[in-house]
């Protein structure tokens, strides 16, 4: 049995893990706003306002912290205007990026605000610059969080609200080098700095601008960007533009063409994505890197805004939805993405699951008026009091616990750790498909208490959660913890994530 040895140093605190690290993203995409988010006023299923209470009932539990919406792709082909006002006099249009399907508007605006008041979660909304103006995204921005009186003011009380909304988060464009408008990175990043300018802080109201930013490993991009407001090594405060920059990426086992099945995979393939999924820790240490040559004082923060496994579509669904199960494996990339998320606190800033609902890697699977909780809902879940939580300090030994994949060396037990309110949290992986790993948590700085420990695993990676069989996948209480001299054992079993809170003492 591979061992392995965390060293938990309980009295060095690191960066405040901010809770927008587990924010999520909601676009108009196969069904996720309509049957997932969205049902109508008029449906069956119980909702308030159209919005469905039990996927809000769902995510209330995990304490969301903020959504992003209303794309993605989607986002630079939506014109707001024709999303506020008496629905059925709201235009309707094509949405060309995903099915090709009519979309009728009867999610807008002010769908998306009460939304965002019944999660208890900051909106978080992505402006149109592919095909939009300056003009209009400024006037969204007025609509939205202006007070007194102005054009946009008058027309946002005649829609039915009287007081603005605070929306602290904007992103200018989405993928601005692809589906945005396959633009060069200068003219992009001339297009932030002028939407920017352009975006205004209303009264109290202080925007945080996520200028649209690279693909991947693009550091180029995040350079071109950072140039825009600061010089090479400069010691000045950047220039207060944009406060954010934008990276996507998600996980693939294999390539775009042919991503693999979601469900029908073999252990080749899933040591092909563990080690997919630890790439993104190289990503977010390349673009800081950069960041870091042009803001030593790290005050622009780092936002991965799209994350997840991308997988083909399940047989039988429209290619244009999106639409993936969710197993065992799955819960796994987002548990080490968490590790990672943890160790780049200082500056990520935010980070946005692809997507909630029924599309990519989904917190919830809903069928009619069923809803499936995924395997990684629960990770995020029990996960949730890293939010806002102060990072300590780990140092991992785990010589043993190592698979050779393609030529490259994955350590197969992940682990991260925080401290909030007295009480320690500890996140562990075991990422080897087949063999349980033995974790000694050498504790120094401190002493806990009893600790509480919750299992995720599963006989198969594959498995999955169904509206038949929705326990598959799901959260045990854990007993197998041992107290040493000096700190805890516990093993884990194979494919499985472990949380261990306790007090400090």
């Amino acid at each position: 049995m591979p061992n392995a040895t965390a060293v938990v140093n309980l009295d060095i605190e690191g960066p405040t893990i901010s809770r927008h690290l587990y924010g999520h993203f909601a676009e108009h995409l196969g069904r996720c706003i309509y049957g997932g988010f969205w049902v109508g006023e008029d449906s069956e299923t119980p909702n308030e306002g159209g919005i469905r209470l039990d996927v809000v009932e769902a995510l209330r539990a995990l304490n969301i912290p903020n959504l992003r919406w209303p794309g993605g792709c989607f986002a630079d082909e939506y014109h707001w205007r024709d999303g506020v006002g008496p629905r059925e006099e709201r235009p309707r249009m094509v949405n060309t990026h995903w099915g090709n399907v009519e979309e009728n508007n009867h999610f807008g605006t002010h769908e998306f605000m009460a939304l965002c008041e019944l999660l208890g979660a900051e909106p978080y909304i992505s402006g149109n610059v592919g095909s939009g103006t300056v003009r209009e995204m400024s006037e969204w921005v007025e609509y939205l969080t202006r007070d007194g009186d102005s054009p946009m003011v008058r027309l946002r009380k005649d829609n039915g609200r009287e007081e603005p909304w605070k929306v602290t988060y904007w992103g200018i464009g989405n993928e601005t080098w692809g589906c945005g408008g396959n633009m060069r990175a200068e003219y992009s990043a001339d297009l932030a700095r002028q939407y920017a300018t352009y975006c205004r802080d209303h009264g109290d109201n202080k925007l945080y601008r996520i200028a649209s930013g690279a693909s991947d490993a693009d550091y180029k991009w995040t350079e071109t960007l950072m140039q825009q407001i600061s010089c090479f090594g400069c010691d000045a405060t950047p220039r207060n533009f944009f406060q954010g920059v934008s990276v996507h990426y998600y996980t693939l086992a294999g390539p775009w063409e042919a991503k693999g099945s979601a469900t029908d995979f073999d252990t080749d393939d899933y040591y092909r994505t563990m080690l997919a999924a630890r790439r993104i820790d190289d990503i977010l240490t390349g673009h800081s890197t950069v960041m870091d040559i042009y803001d030593r004082g790290r005050t622009v923060g780092l936002v991965l805004d799209e994350w997840g496994t991308w997988w083909d579509v399940e047989p039988g669904t429209n290619p244009g939805f999106l639409f993936q199960q969710n197993t065992m494996r799955d819960a796994l990339v987002a548990s080490t993405h968490f590790d990672i998320f943890h160790k780049h606190a200082a500056r990520l800033h935010m980070a946005n699951i692809a997507q909630t609902v029924n599309v990519l890697q989904a917190m919830i699977l809903t069928d009619g008026d069923r809803l499936v909780l995924t395997p990684t809902y629960h990770v995020f879940e029990m996960n949730k009091d890293h939010q806002d939580a102060t990072s300590l300090a780990v140092h991992l030994k785990a010589d043993e616990a190592r698979r050779t994949v393609a030529g490259t060396e994955l350590t197969t037990v992940s682990v991260s750790a925080s401290v909030k309110n007295g009480q320690v949290l500890v996140s562990l992986s075991n990422l080897d498909a087949e063999e349980p790993a033995e974790v000694t948590l050498d504790l120094r700085g401190g002493t806990l208490g009893d600790p509480v420990a919750r299992l995720l695993t599963a006989g198969r990676l594959a498995d999955h959660n169904t509206p038949e069989q929705r326990e598959t996948v799901a959260p045990r209480p854990f007993d197998g913890v041992k107290t040493t001299d000096g700190g805890l054992t516990l093993t884990l079993p194979p494919h499985s994530f472990l949380t261990l809170q306790a007090p400090l003492t």
